[in-house]
């Protein structure tokens, strides 16, 4: 078991090991207990018995749950039973669902307490940890929310095992990113056979990929400096999503974008870390995307959150694990774009021995 500290005005900490779900302690006596629809019946069934929730809401799987009427609804459920000041709100399930459950939570009576149950990978070394909430809007991804740092989050490896092989290899592409960004010790062991669920590289590396992530949100909460690093390859991803209606799950276009990210980074020249990328990308094994323009994307990479009033920002490399931001020429971001849809269409076909240009 592995407990990893996030401080700051509101500390918390975050522990890794198999059967948290069974032992889980949490002080407030009534407790609003949030799910997606799909997760298994059982796990659901351990947190009820664990803390006795006032009411137990499910929610539509994956982004369907992350818009304002879902939110809307969740919240009068919660008005209804009455839950009190001194209550909490515990979210249990992957990603989307935790970060609904803790917009909840920061909007509710104008906050409740916030517990993460973290059931996917995803959701383990990203989305439950950091404090960011919120829900998305058709404009764009996560463009509505708050930050409210939950108590405490417990990653229950073993409900990884019941994880189909393409989820699992979907939320490693946030682990592998942290290796991008700050710890290069992560990229051989994502891609390495023992990382899988049961795996011996699992506990600890999903550990490592979440003290990335802890550190980073302890010296900077709310996005002002270097949290945005951590949106490396989250440009583009967002648009995918937003372009494709979330048809494309959000780890396959963190995979995908970070090699445009990668591709920009070398245009603007940083160090040339496509093959890292493309590497990735043959492991994680993305659905085909559909046929893309430049003009069909660039619309949501303008609404991205780390736009400001003189345009769209960029999570960049100069070289492996020295990340930066800045602003990108047009054509650059047009250039390479085109390149990187090669590349795509190459990985699709099979074919991807490297990157184009």
């Amino acid at each position: 078991m592995r407990r990893i500290e996030i401080g700051g005005a509101s500390p918390y900490a975050v522990t890794v090991g198999a059967g948290l779900l069974d032992t889980l302690q949490i002080r407030e006596r009534q407790v609003a207990l949030i799910h997606p629809d799909d997760l298994p019946r059982t796990f659901v069934e351990r947190v009820q018995a664990a803390v006795s929730p006032v009411v137990t809401i499910s929610v539509p799987a994956r982004d369907a749950c992350k818009t304002l009427e879902v939110m809307a609804g969740v919240l009068s459920q919660l008005a209804q039973v009455a839950l009190p000041r001194d209550g909490a709100v515990v979210g249990l399930g992957g990603g989307a669902a935790t970060d609904l459950a803790g917009f909840v939570a920061a909007s509710y009576l104008r906050g409740v307490a916030f517990y993460t149950l973290p059931t996917t990978l995803l959701g383990m070394v990203d989305a439950a940890v950091g404090g960011k909430t919120g829900v998305n809007l058709p404009e764009g991804k996560n463009l509505v929310g708050a930050f409210w740092p939950p108590t405490a989050v417990w990653c229950d490896t073993d409900t990884l095992e019941t994880l189909p092989t393409e989820v699992f290899r979907e939320g490693a592409a946030e682990a592998f990113k942290h290796g991008l960004i700050q710890d290069p010790s992560l990229l051989p062991r994502v891609l390495a056979p023992e990382f899988r669920p049961g795996g011996a590289l699992l506990a600890d590396t999903i550990a490592d990929a979440i003290a990335v992530k802890a550190g980073v949100v302890t010296r900077d909460l709310t996005e002002r400096g270097e949290r945005a690093f951590l949106n490396f390859g989250h440009t583009l991803a967002h648009a995918l999503e937003g372009v494709t209606h979330h048809a494309v799950p959000h780890g396959e276009a963190v995979g995908y974008g970070m090699h445009y990210a990668a591709r920009v980074s070398r245009a603007l020249g940083g160090a040339d870390l496509t093959p890292d990328t493309l590497a990735f990308l043959r492991w994680q094994r993305p659905a085909p995307l559909p046929a893309l323009r430049y003009e069909d994307v660039a619309p949501f990479m303008a609404r991205d959150k780390k736009a400001d009033s003189d345009g769209v920002r960029f999570v960049l490399l100069h070289e492996l694990a020295h990340p930066y931001l800045t602003r990108v020429p047009g054509d650059v971001l047009r250039e390479e774009f085109a390149s990187w849809a090669q590349d795509v269409a190459a990985l699709s076909r099979g074919q991807a021995g490297g990157p184009t240009g």
